[in-house]
């Protein structure tokens, strides 16, 4: 064979090639015979090709123009059927119709009509006697608030004064505790029960308790703590901690005759008296409102004592100006007991407690504190324990 024939003769695609593209034997097949007219490949070429077809936008496929298609088309027996649906150049003449809620081809144009938008269904009128608020409660208009004129009492006011009152005043009970109380019907007034809340009788009238509130009483436990500093005694700020943490078994002083630390004991107890973070010394817990009152109370005459270290040089005449002559927050302070112990060292005995009250004092008159520790509240002495432990109030001790 000729290298003429050789080169004559249409190459094939390697194996290689076709390996790598599937479709190469459709792009590209065998030539026609030798006698086919290169016009004719053109003319099948345009016929077959949709590409080559103007668009349209109805179902059928676009008329082929008349110029070429005059003369039958002439295939050669060589070329292979092509299949139908593939993804080749040569796709059938004619396009299968789509479905008609099928999107078109990303990139592509629609053969599909534009449908006319639906119309909205039409929903039958509802009668006349239907109303909304009728039909929806809940929606209806909310009717406007009542306002109620304020209630006048006539005649004069009620006579006499509160039970729970003058139970607090006698030194009884608190009041939260006197409303308890006769919510129970733990309360006489001059021999009768009395079980309503509001109550009020003659302040000279004689009230008693029963059995049932007197060991309710007695249950009620005041503890005392030496305070360490870095505690505070009221409610803490966040990242400050309670002195009533201090509060365990652990830390207890134990003495003859005291009741067995319960868990149920911390519950409403509060501190009865302020004391800085900055200070330590004695501080009084307690879940009994008549000690509250007596330590804490606007009449309260209890007195405490400091022993306060300060740095400073104090103004002349500060001294007397200690004692009485001072006022914190435009009010005169009540007089206190205040002496210098040596140069660097006062005692102060006071009977009232404001905020810091004996720091301010000292800045008053030159002075700075630099420590403070409370030994003696009333007649309750802090003794020898030791900061951070604490002990029960003992029977025979009073305030």
């Amino acid at each position: 064979m000729s290298g003429s024939d050789r080169d004559s003769r249409p190459k094939r695609p390697s194996d290689d090639a076709a390996a790598d593209d599937p479709w190469a034997k459709w792009r590209k097949p065998d030539a026609p015979a030798a006698g086919a007219e290169p016009k004719e490949e053109f003319r099948r070429d345009a016929t077959v090709n949709p590409e080559k077809r103007p668009k349209t936008k109805s179902f059928e496929a676009a008329p082929v123009r008349a110029e070429r298609v005059e003369a039958p088309l002439e295939v050669s027996e060589e070329a292979p059927a092509l299949p139908e649906g593939t993804l080749g150049v040569r796709r059938s003449a004619t396009p299968s119709p789509r479905a008609i809620n099928k999107k078109p081809l990303r990139g592509g144009s629609s053969l599909r009509k534009p449908s006319a938008p639906k119309a909205a269904p039409v929903e039958p009128a509802a009668p006349a006697e239907w109303s909304v608020k009728a039909d929806r409660p809940e929606r209806a208009a909310k009717p406007a608030p009542v306002v109620r004129p304020p209630v006048v009492r006539d005649g004069p006011p009620p006579e006499g004064v509160r039970l729970s009152k003058v139970m607090s005043e006698r030194g009884m009970c608190s009041r939260r505790e006197a409303d308890l109380w006769i919510e129970r019907g733990w309360v006489f007034v001059d021999g009768e029960r009395v079980s309503e809340l509001g109550s009020r009788i003659d302040p000279n009238a004689e009230v008693a308790i029963s059995k049932e509130a007197k060991f309710d009483q007695a249950k009620q436990v005041t503890v005392l703590l030496n305070k360490p500093v870095g505690y505070v005694s009221g409610q803490p700020e966040p990242g400050f901690t309670p002195a009533i943490t201090l509060i365990t078994l652990e830390n207890q002083v134990k003495q003859s005759g005291d009741p067995e630390f319960k868990p149920w004991m911390l519950r409403s107890l509060a501190p009865s008296g302020r004391l800085d973070i900055d200070s330590t010394g004695l501080l009084v817990l307690t879940q009994d409102g008549r000690v509250a009152k007596k330590l804490i109370g606007d009449d309260s005459q209890v007195e405490k004592e400091y022993l306060v270290r300060v740095a400073g040089e104090m103004i002349k005449g500060g001294l007397d100006l200690l004692n009485h002559g001072l006022e914190l927050d435009g009010q005169a302070l009540k007089p206190a007991r205040v002496k210098q112990l040596n140069e660097d060292q006062l005692h102060f005995i006071l009977k009232e407690g404001k905020k810091r009250q004996i720091r301010r004092m000292c800045e008053l008159v030159g002075l700075r504190v630099i420590g403070l520790k409370r030994v003696r509240i009333g007649r309750v002495k802090l003794g020898e324990l030791e900061v951070g432990q604490w002990r029960f109030l003992r029977a025979d001790e009073a305030f």
